[in-house]
């Protein structure tokens, strides 16, 4: 199984050719100024603020109807036409932590993102999707859903300081227990592991495989540009 941009990739014939699964990327709780798309929603008004770990890619406002419209009937569709056979989910955790940050402007939005990952099974009930994180929505969206990737479980690169580090206990021990809880009530449920280091560490790669493979994940390590997947040393 592959996971690629859905504008920018390789040819996917000749993957299709030795049966690799293809799935599509799509952003749903943020747009990136370079997608076709981005001009309609920021003139839609369906924008909020800049992500500031990525410049360029802006929150959207996961309630509004027309944001749901476009993906049903546009995106997924465009998706579709390049021969991606299933969808890899992103930025699920912005419509919940915006809510948290503030609960009166951003009312609803957790409840309108699991409401528009239900509404892409009921379209397209056939598709394998992938979920990155979204670990608040999960106990809603798991029994639509067929995969999802831990991003970031052991370790993650620090914008602040532009330095990979471990996480924290807190932040891996809360992601594990509602992994484990999910998966209880839904063992069909893949689980991947994609954490962050420094290429020229391999003794901090291995560990990294290592942990993940002990948790029961399929285990990837990459560098933060997602341009490199770092090898498990010999």
């Amino acid at each position: 199984m592959l996971v690629l941009d859905s504008d920018s990739h390789p040819l996917l014939e000749p993957l299709l050719e030795r049966d690799k699964k293809l799935l599509g990327y799509l952003s749903l709780g943020e747009v990136a100024h370079y997608r076709d798309y981005f001009a309609l929603v920021r003139d839609q008004g369906l924008l909020i603020r800049e992500n500031s770990n990525w410049p360029g890619a802006h929150f959207v406002d996961v309630r509004d109807e027309r944001w749901s419209a476009l993906v049903i009937e546009r995106i997924i569709p465009g998706i579709l036409r390049r021969g991606f056979q299933g969808l890899f989910l992103d930025t699920l955790d912005n419509p919940p932590y915006l809510e948290e940050s503030d609960p009166i402007r951003f009312a609803g939005m957790r409840q309108a993102a699991i409401d528009l990952v239900a509404a892409i099974r009921r379209h397209y009930p056939y598709l394998k999707i992938m979920v990155n994180r979204g670990y608040a929505l999960l106990p809603e969206i798991a029994g639509g859903i067929q995969a999802v990737l831990a991003e970031s479980l052991d370790s993650q690169y620090d914008f602040a300081t532009r330095t990979y580090r471990s996480t924290t206990p807190a932040e891996r021990d809360q992601a594990l227990k509602t992994l484990a809880e999910v998966r209880k009530r839904h063992p069909h449920l893949e689980l991947y592991a994609l954490n962050y280091w420094r290429p020229d560490d391999p003794e901090g790669i291995r560990r990294l495989y290592r942990l993940a493979r002990e948790r029961g994940f399929l285990p990837y390590v990459a560098t933060v540009e997602l341009d490199r997947i770092l090898p498990e040393p010999d």
